[in-house]
């Protein structure tokens, strides 16, 4: 399954391109199957204070984030809140892409999902 969250419908978009289960990151979502994290970055590289909220209970089951941002921010901060969450929870950053991506990017993320996620 992949969980998402997404603002401006970027992350929406992504998700509409793969071919794989997908629900809408809530406050109060409980997920009891492993699953694809993709979020948006917020501010300057930061993590959304939904995804953190989400994170805190339902990390174990996370095989790897995938992100959104806009480079234009700068190297530093682009996709920022995919850095973070691997780090905070020692997942893999599948890949950040910029705003709504693209077919390459698609088709590494459901490359990922097909081998790490859905297995």
């Amino acid at each position: 399954m992949i969980v998402y969250a997404t603002r401006t419908g970027n992350v929406r978009y992504i998700v509409s391109q793969l071919t794989t289960d997908a629900i809408e990151l809530t406050a109060d979502l409980q997920v009891d199957v492993r699953y694809l994290l993709i979020t948006y970055t917020d501010g300057l590289g930061n993590i959304p204070a939904k995804v953190e909220q989400f994170m805190k209970h339902n990390h174990n089951l996370c095989q790897g984030v995938v992100v959104s941002g806009n480079s234009n921010f700068g190297h530093h901060v682009f996709g920022g809140a995919g850095d973070k969450l691997s780090q905070m929870y020692h997942i893999p950053l599948v890949r950040k892409l910029d705003l709504r991506g693209n077919q390459k990017d698609y088709d590494a993320i459901q490359s990922f999902y097909e081998s790490r996620v859905k297995g």
